[in-house]
C-alpha cells in the first residue's frame, strides 16, 4: 500500500512519461509535490523502487521507468509479482498442519552509535546497543557491527538518514566499495572508497556533497557495507 505522497509522485511520473516520453527531473518532482528539498523526493523514489513500482536505470540521467501501477492508478499486480518470503533452514517435505512461516535466523551485532553520511563526525568507538541482523545479510566469517546513519550524502546509493547499516570489519577495500573510513585517526564517515594513485577519494552519493581526497596514509578502512536495515 502506498502513502499519499508516494501515489502522487507515481502519478506525476506516469503523466510526464505519457506526455513527454521522459520522466520529470527531481526539481520538477519537488515542485509538483510542494516539497522543500530534493531529499524528500529521493526517499519517495527509493520507496517506490523497493515496492516494485518503478525501476531506476544505472548510469543514465533521469532514467526512471514504471514497472507496474497500483489499482488506484488503473493498474493491477503483474503476473510475475509475488511477495518475497524468507524461508530459512528447514527440512525437506511438507510442513506440519498449522505450521507458520519459518523465519531466517538472526544474529545480534553491536550497534556502535552514529556514522556520518555527510560531513565527518567523531570516530565511533563504543557500543550503544545491539541489533538483530538476518543471517543472510552477514558476509563471510568476519566480525560485524552496525551503525545508525546520520545525514543524506549517500542517499543516491539508497542509504537514508536514520538507516542502520551493517558493516563487516575489514582494513582493506576494493575501489568502489562503500566503507566506514577513519580520517586522520579522528573522524569517521560512510563513503564510497576510490583509489587515485597515492591518494584516497571518499565519494558521496549525493551531488550536493563534494568528493574529498586525502593522502593514503590519512585514511584507514574500518569496515565494508554488507547490509542495510530500514524502519518505516
Amino acid at each position: 500500500m502506498l502513502t499519499k505522497k508516494q501515489l502522487e509522485l507515481l502519478k506525476f511520473i506516469q503523466t510526464r512519461l505519457q506526455h513527454d516520453g521522459v520522466p520529470p527531473s527531481f526539481d520538477e518532482m519537488k515542485m509538483a509535490l510542494s516539497l522543500r528539498s530534493k531529499s524528500g523526493i529521493h526517499r519517495l523514489i527509493t520507496a517506490l523502487e523497493e515496492r516494485g513500482f518503478i525501476r531506476r536505470l544505472a548510469h543514465r540521467a533521469r532514467a526512471i521507468e514504471i514497472v507496474r501501477l497500483p489499482e488506484a492508478l488503473g493498474g493491477e499486480p503483474g503476473p510475475g509479482f509475488q511477495p518475497r518470503v524468507i524461508d530459512g533452514d528447514r527440512p525437506d517435505g511438507p510442513r506440519p498442519a498449522g505450521a507458520g512461516v519459518v523465519v531466517a535466523q538472526a544474529t545480534k551485532v553491536p550497534l556502535m552509535g552514529q556514522i556520518a553520511a555527510g560531513v565527518p563526525i567523531e570516530a565511533i568507538a563504543h557500543v550503544t546497543d545491539h541489533v538483530a541482523v538476518p543471517g543472510s545479510m552477514m558476509a563471510g566469517h568476519g566480525e560485524h557491527y552496525a551503525l545508525e546513519v546520520k545525514g543524506d550524502s549517500m542517499i543516491d546509493a539508497g542509504i537514508n538518514h536514520g538507516d542502520i547499516v551493517v558493516i563487516l570489519e575489514s582494513e582493506v577495500a576494493e575501489s568502489g566499495d562503500i566503507v566506514v573510513a577513519l580520517i586522520k585517526d579522528q573522524e569517521a564517515t560512510l563513503k564510497r572508497f576510490l583509489r587515485k594513485g597515492n591518494s584516497i577519494a571518499l565519494e558521496a552519493a549525493n551531488p550536493a556533497y563534494e568528493t574529498r581526497v586525502y593522502p593514503a596514509d590519512q585514511v584507514k578502512v574500518q569496515g565494508k557495507l554488507v547490509g542495510l536495515i530500514r524502519t518505516y
